[in-house]
């Protein structure tokens, strides 16, 4: 379910233009010096990450270094890589995919998603070490794709940086300025990494994961990372179980219980569960179809049977019941 919101930040650069005025001269220019590191906080300054930005001195080269993929691994970043670095290391290619949010075939070059997981994970074994474990991936915005690691590994996957058609450069594959055109229903820029896949049969957001803004891999069991969504103390037979199995396929990827999971649609339970104030039969209409009641990003889900949505709205009961709210530090 990815649909996606961006925040103003008017009050801030009204907040930041206030502060200015106040702080007179000196304190403004010893700010201003300190600016360029604070904003590398992130990326250069992780505790016990490696980073790796690539050695080209070029404008270019300085755009491409501006956007960097984490690797993460039990809670820690262990290594942040560029890239310009990732140029370095991994060949670029230029593919053609069946897009599904342009909705129509497009041309991406990018880099072997194998190669940049070799790099990325290369302390702990590179992309084989991924076989067995649980994976999210993170977007700029909040989306949060669970994956099994063994869905990353697949032939076909590819770490998208740009369009040829609009580099501004013959090959490239060369240092050009990472372009994309805007995708999605709101306009949005997919930078600075668009995860696609090349082959027959995987061109489904549902089978196959497309994150775009995708800044972030990390390895993490779902249920540990966000274990305020699980229903825990139902009978191993209830259907709820059921229920969060396709919570964490098919909705945690944009949507929270508990203020846990991805963070650009609705939370579906605090303050209130959704099953609190929406008739299960719309629900369970919406679901299936988002855009016979209003136009949205989120997508259709029509493979979900009756008893899928039996099982997805015996889950939204559950949770309403085990109440956690962040804003509240406390449950109910």
């Amino acid at each position: 379910m990815r649909t996606r919101w961006r925040r103003s930040r008017d009050g801030n650069r009204a907040r930041a233009r206030a502060s200015a005025l106040v702080l007179g001269p000196l304190l403004v220019a010893v700010v201003a010096a300190l600016i360029p590191a604070a904003g590398r906080v992130g990326a250069d300054e992780v505790k016990g990450a490696t980073t790796e930005s690539g050695s080209a001195g070029s404008a270019e080269a300085e755009a491409s270094a501006s956007a960097s993929l984490h690797f993460v691994r039990g809670g820690e970043t262990r290594r942040v890589l560029s890239l310009e670095a990732l140029r370095q290391a991994c060949p670029s290619v230029e593919v053609e995919v069946d897009d599904p949010y342009h909705r129509r075939r497009m041309r991406y070059v990018g880099l072997p998603l194998r190669c940049v997981l070799d790099r990325g994970f290369v302390d702990s074994g590179g992309a084989s070490s991924l076989a067995d474990e649980s994976v999210l991936l993170r977007a700029l915005d909040g989306y949060t794709r669970p994956v099994p690691g063994s869905a990353l590994l697949e032939p076909g996957g590819v770490l998208a940086y740009g369009e040829p058609a609009l580099m501004g450069t013959a090959d490239a594959s060369s240092a050009a300025v990472p372009r994309f055109s805007p995708i999605d229903r709101r306009h949005v820029d997919p930078a600075p990494f668009y995860l696609v896949w090349t082959n027959e049969g995987q061109d489904d957001p549902h089978d196959s994961p497309w994150p775009y803004q995708l800044t972030r891999i990390e390895v993490a069991s779902f249920r540990k990372a966000f274990p305020h969504t699980v229903p825990s103390g139902l009978r191993e037979d209830h259907p709820g179980w059921s229920g969060y199995a396709i919570f964490r396929r098919s909705c945690a990827s944009c949507h929270s219980i508990n203020g846990e999971g991805g963070k650009i649609g609705p939370d579906l339970n605090v303050p209130r569960s959704i099953v609190e104030y929406r008739p299960e039969d719309q629900i369970r209409r919406y679901v299936r179809d988002p855009e016979s009641f209003r136009y949205t990003s989120m997508p259709a889900h029509p493979g979900l049977d009756e008893d899928d949505l039996d099982a997805l709205i015996a889950y939204f009961r559950a949770m309403s019941e085990r109440k956690h709210d962040p804003r509240t530090r406390g449950g109910s």
